[in-house]
């Protein structure tokens, strides 16, 4: 009773962790992609002046080649000249052509962040007024496409050969050194291995692609894949590949010398393999934690550490029950999965749990950034579907763990049972089972003769005379082809034979399927997983929305505004002569081209016939302007201009100067919503 409490108190514990840590971070490794930040002219921004340069500030160092930032003119051209520099921390400049006319330019950029991700990304700025453009501001990232997918998938293909790899070996020598001899499982292992080694392969000839031009043709350039090497990701998958090689050496081990031994002789080598295993798998996931996504941000140092600590409990997790699965499933009768395997590897899943909440509490505390990024973002998002995925996996291997209690108990009156018959019967005695073989395998023989003609058929043959027998080769062939038959007949049944005795055990059947299910949530959680090591987190984007928020342009169409505004000014500029009242109308008073009417009266409401005026529109919050319209006199009193630019959506202040001497002047201001 007492264990039976102790055990449910654990696994309420358990559970507690798993969503605790989920809600505060969720357990898998965050990537750090750079944001643009800032810009100098700023997104959306009209400068009296053509630039020398055009600065981008990002969220964090990046890298970039001779094209990352190219800065087109409104036909499409290129206006920018020489490499980017980088002056200091995370700004990048290229310098411009002289003499730019005025409209609008678009500066297009593509780089890769520290994390080894590309990022790319475009946005416009005018010198003088906006005008029309025949580039897009938007920009495509070589990962977007064909290269973009394939890389994607040989990322998921490289981290399920790890969880497998990693996982099965740990089972074996952690919890069920027997299976070192089961086929099932050596094929599991040197799968997991093979699909590893061929998506590192694929990876490191896709990464230049992937990371400049996108075009699958680049795959096989050699230049492209000399500077690849010269890279820290490339670093770290040649580095990938070496170690896969001492894996090789672990698995030939495993499945070869380890395996013959006798249990008493496994011992000494159990310990070697184990942390010389334990070596190599921390080496394979501080080939992920350098140089992608704990190898950025705030304490670099700690967070490389804790995420290799969590790949390793990942796979310990994950690739233990696919390990597990398959033996239920797959080993033979002689060499069933014990009790006491399934309890091993339910302590070591245990404590997987527990330290992959613990890790992923430290790495979203660095990564998600605030709570609104749960919902808010899209690597929030996936991280609630990801909590939601643990906590059924956890609630479901709570039942396994109750199968397994289920099938200890049933284990223990069943070996007190044979060892009392044991007790009773004779030294010469045969048992039950053995005798029901016995029986069992002397039918099927009488089958097998039967099927083959029988003894009557033999004594015909050596009945008749040596003329009408066959020669020696025809009886030959004949026995032969009639052995292969038979063996095979005694292979089918000795396989049917092995399902019945695995599915003849309730308890057992109930853990094989409560362990399928496992493994059925564990697929898609590992896959959740590697789209989150692909997203965007949740600080960096947030950071990039206020960015955009800030600088870039307002979505609405020219001409579709709040409307024609009307703005009535009193001004004063000195003298009896001096006071009236200015009257600006505009139309329609949104973003793109406008009409603007502009009337002076005097405080009677008579025309005044002022000598100038001007106008200037603001939008302070943007650092935008003052942008200055020039009117034409229509008539007295009356000034107009027509496609009055407004490049984007605010609180603009819109100041107009009234002269009516030559000494006298006053500037006059109200602000307008526009747009």
């Amino acid at each position: 009773m007492t264990q039976t409490i102790a055990s449910r108190l654990r696994t309420l514990v358990l559970l507690f962790l798993a969503v605790a840590g989920a809600l505060l971070a969720g357990a898998a490794p965050a990537s750090a992609h750079a944001a643009l930040t800032g810009s100098d002219p700023q997104q959306g921004s009209v400068v009296d002046r053509a630039p020398t340069q055009v600065s981008l500030t990002f969220s964090e160092p990046i890298a970039v080649s001779d094209d990352a930032v190219r800065v087109l003119d409104p036909k499409g051209q290129r206006v920018d000249k020489g490499a980017p520099v980088n002056p200091s921390g995370t700004t990048y400049s290229v310098q411009l052509v002289g003499g730019l006319p005025d409209g609008t330019y678009t500066v297009a950029y593509q780089v890769v962040s520290a994390d080894s991700h590309p990022v790319a990304g475009a946005f416009t700025f005018s010198i003088g007024a906006p005008s029309e453009t025949s580039v897009p501001a938007s920009a495509q990232a070589s990962g977007d496409g064909l290269v973009g997918g394939l890389y994607g998938f040989g990322r998921y293909v490289s981290y399920a050969g790890f969880v497998v790899l990693v996982g099965g070996a740990a089972f074996v020598l952690a919890c069920w050194q027997r299976g070192s001899g089961v086929r099932a499982v050596q094929r599991l292992i040197v799968s997991g291995w093979l699909a590893l080694t061929a998506a590192t392969l694929a990876l490191l000839l896709l990464r230049g692609s992937y990371t400049r031009s996108g075009k699958i043709g680049d795959v096989f350039d050699l230049t492209l894949l000399g500077e690849v090497l010269q890279t820290k990701t490339g670093a770290a998958l040649v580095s990938r590949l070496l170690l896969l090689a001492a894996a090789a050496l672990f698995i030939a081990v495993l499945f070869g010398a380890y395996e013959k031994r006798e249990d008493e002789e496994k011992r000494d080598l159990t310990f070697g393999l184990a942390i010389g295993g334990t070596v190599v798998a921390a080496g394979l996931a501080a080939s992920w934690a350098m140089s992608e996504h704990a190898s950025q941000g705030l304490q670099a140092g700690i967070a490389m550490p804790v995420d290799v600590l969590h790949l390793l409990a990942v796979a310990a997790w994950l690739g233990g029950l696919t390990t597990l699965l398959v033996a239920l499933y797959r080993a033979p009768a002689d060499t069933p999965v014990d009790r006491t395997a399934v309890r091993r590897f339910s302590r070591l899943a245990f404590g997987s749990v527990v330290v992959l909440v613990a890790t992923g509490v430290y790495q979203s505390w660095r990564q998600l950034g605030s709570w609104s990024a749960f919902t808010d973002t899209r690597y929030g998002q996936l991280l609630l579907a990801k909590i939601g995925l643990v906590v059924v996996l956890v609630a479901i291997a709570s039942v396994s763990r109750r199968w397994t209690a289920r099938l200890a108990q049933a284990a223990a009156p069943a070996a007190a049972g044979q060892e009392h018959e044991g007790e009773k019967e004779p030294a010469d005695a045969v048992p039950a089972q053995q005798s029901e073989t016995g029986r069992a395998d002397a039918q099927r023989s009488d089958a097998g003769r039967a099927g083959d003609g029988g003894s009557g058929a033999t004594g015909a043959e050596e009945a008749a005379g040596p003329e009408e027998q066959d020669g020696p080769e025809e009886q030959d062939g004949a026995n032969s082809a009639r052995a292969a038959q038979l063996a095979r007949q005694r292979a089918a049944m000795e396989t049917a034979r092995q399902k019945r005795l695995r599915d003849a055990d309730p308890n057992r059947f109930g853990l094989r399927r409560s362990v399928l299910a496992e493994a059925g949530v564990a697929v898609v959680l590992l896959a959740v997983t590697t789209v989150l090591t692909q997203t965007e987190p949740g600080r960096t984007e947030q950071e990039a929305k206020a960015a955009a928020s800030i600088s870039s342009p307002s979505s609405a169409a020219p001409g579709q505004g709040t409307g024609a505004v009307t703005l009535n000014m009193p001004f004063d500029t000195g003298g009896g002569n001096g006071k009236g009242i200015v009257t600006i109308d505009l139309d329609p008073a949104g973003v793109g081209d406008n009409d603007l009417h502009l009337y002076v009266e005097r405080t009677d409401g008579k025309a005044f016939d002022v000598p100038e005026v001007k106008v200037a529109l603001t939008l302070s919050a943007q650092d935008i302007g003052p942008l200055p319209v020039v009117p034409d006199r229509v008539a007295t009193g009356h000034w107009s201009a027509s496609g009055v630019q407004i490049p984007m959506a605010g609180d603009w202040k819109i100041e107009v100067t009234v002269r009516t001497s030559d000494i006298d002047q006053v500037t006059v201001s109200k602000n307008a919503k526009i747009g």
